[in-house]
């Protein structure tokens, strides 16, 4: 999903998991198509409830360039997510896919013996993971819902990594460098870039567990307090629970709030016993203070003892002063960024699709995120796009002005088929049935032929329409490859704007019927095999 109202779950009565929510209507475009032929059976969804006063949007082209369906493709559509193709294609490509970021700890000062006169400075480089997803094969890993999404999407799950990884990692390599004293201060240096305010959420140069606090609560017997467990815990980070465990059945409804500076975290509510646990993320307000006072916590654990206090500001002003020594004492070395577009794809991650336009921005030269709009125009004219059919003023396709032209889709899509990461850059997106944010459709090959066989990212711009007490789907999107077979794949692009849905399970329908057309169109193209050329 790309954007969601604030405040529109409450209203909706959100209580059951996405993939659980999802309906069943892409079980059997095989016996549609047999039916009524797939035209028809596109037809028909187009022209079910909620989608009186809507416009569609189709386009597919097969392998060799040539359109096999078109329907408004030269009009602007709001993209939601599916915007996310761009901008992280042209960040794999301005990096490079094998490009990693390797975040320094440098120790300012002079050393006598074990002990450092000075200050450790750990240096942000954008790492959207810093350690807190990679698992043991060095892969970054994901859930289906991500833990991001959480306050605004049921079924959101944790990764099981330690979320604070990265900077014991960082902490352990200080002590092996033979420093066990502080005398100084720690300072988080951030200069790397200066977020916009069109980017929400805003990148900063160092993230620390995508800068959220994860809180689960697990529900207890009934009348008593639910269990909490939270992490990653840092200090001055405090959470109050009050909620409850109400009787098998019953309401499940947990809402969070936070102190201004977001220290001070109190979740309420009731969780119904037996029912799953619930997961809630609150933000962290000030991610440089926040990483200092992580880094200072693990130094101690670690045997490193700083004798700055480890909460309050980030003491910033101490990168300003003189020239001193300095060494370079720890550095963490990330997995290669197709890792993080594979993570920002699947999950639709848009903290991660914003930080590419930073990333791109520092690339070019600059510290100002806005500059990386220009290395993503000169990747869509080496990709073929043009330009003008592209309207966007972030990475993750939030924003009120985005929108893009159905005719974008294939160009860049078959793009990559030209590149060496064809296959990798594939595989990167959602695939239906299997995971991602396309794991709740198509889930059985048995009575889903497409299962498996489409890879493609989704995208979803709704908010609570207030005179309707309904939920207004602005934008509604899908975008990737149909495999057609024998190596061969259709690009292609499915979107509504401006439907309608009763709540959240509607709102989940309205994806599923998407689905339901990709499913559609993956089969005809799989039957279509050597049959007679497609229309122009």
């Amino acid at each position: 999903m790309s954007g969601l109202t604030r405040g529109w779950r409450a209203r909706a009565g959100v209580a059951v998991a996405v993939t659980a929510a999802v309906t069943a209507a892409t079980a059997g475009p095989a016996a549609a198509v047999r039916e009524r032929g797939p035209d028809a059976a596109i037809e028909a969804v187009m022209r079910k409830p909620g989608y009186e006063h809507a416009r569609w949007g189709l386009l597919e082209v097969d392998e060799k360039g040539r359109t096999v369906r078109s329907k408004n493709a030269g009009e602007f559509f709001i993209p939601g997510s599916a915007a996310k193709l761009f901008s992280v294609s042209a960040t794999w490509r301005t990096l490079g896919g094998g490009h990693r970021f390797t975040t320094p700890v440098l120790a300012v000062g002079h050393r006598h013996d074990s002990a450092l006169d000075g200050h450790l400075v750990l240096v942000g480089q954008g790492d959207l993971s810093l350690g807190g997803r990679t698992g043991p094969d060095g892969t970054l890993e994901y859930t289906d819902v991500d833990h991001t999404y959480a306050n605004d999407v049921p079924g959101a799950t944790l990764t099981p990594q330690n979320p604070l990884a990265g900077i014991d990692e960082l902490a352990r390599q200080v002590r092996r460098s033979g420093i066990t004293e502080v005398n100084g201060d720690v300072v988080v240096d951030s200069r790397l870039f200066t977020s916009s305010a069109n980017l929400d959420p805003g990148p900063t140069p160092l993230i620390v567990n995508d800068n959220v606090i994860d809180l689960l609560t697990t529900p207890t017997s009934a009348g008593r307090p639910a269990r909490l467990d939270w992490r990653p815990h840092v200090a001055p980070y405090q959470v109050d629970s009050q909620v409850r465990t109400v009787p098998a059945g019953g309401a499940t409804d947990v809402s969070v709030t936070a102190s201004p500076d977001g220290t001070r975290i109190t979740l309420t509510g009731t969780i119904a016993a037996g029912a799953k646990p619930v997961l809630r993320v609150s933000p962290v307000r000030d991610p440089d203070a926040f990483g200092r006072t992580a880094l200072i916590e693990a130094l101690g654990r670690a045997g490193v003892t700083v004798h700055a206090h480890a909460t309050g500001s980030n003491p910033a002003g101490l990168l300003q002063r003189g020239r001193h020594t300095t060494e370079r004492v720890a550095a963490y070395v990330s997995p290669p960024y197709t890792e993080y577009a594979k993570v920002i794809l699947k999950v639709s991650h848009n903290l991660g699709a914003n930080l590419g336009i930073c990333l791109m921005a520092v690339h070019a030269g600059s510290h100002r995120c806005d500059d990386g709009f220009r290395p993503l125009t000169a990747f869509l004219r080496e990709a073929g796009v043009d330009p003008r059919q592209l309207q966007l003023l972030d990475g993750r396709g939030g924003n009120p002005v985005d929108r893009i032209a159905p005719t974008a889709f294939p160009r860049l899509l078959r793009y990559w088929e030209r590149t060496p990461d064809a296959a990798r850059f594939r595989r990167s997106l959602p695939i239906l049935g299997v995971d991602g944010s396309l794991a709740g459709s198509c889930t059985r090959a048995a009575t889903c032929p497409a299962h498996g066989k489409v890879f493609a990212k989704p995208g979803t711009v709704a908010g609570f329409d207030a005179v309707n007490d309904r939920l207004a789907v602005a934008g509604d999107t899908l975008a990737g490859y149909l495999d057609a077979g024998h190596g061969r794949h259709h690009t292609f692009f499915i979107g509504v704007n401006g439907a309608s849905a009763p709540d959240i399970e509607g709102l989940l329908a309205v994806m599923d019927d998407i689905n339901h057309i990709a499913a559609l169109l993956q089969q005809q193209a799989a039957a279509r095999g050597n049959g007679p050329r497609p229309r122009r």
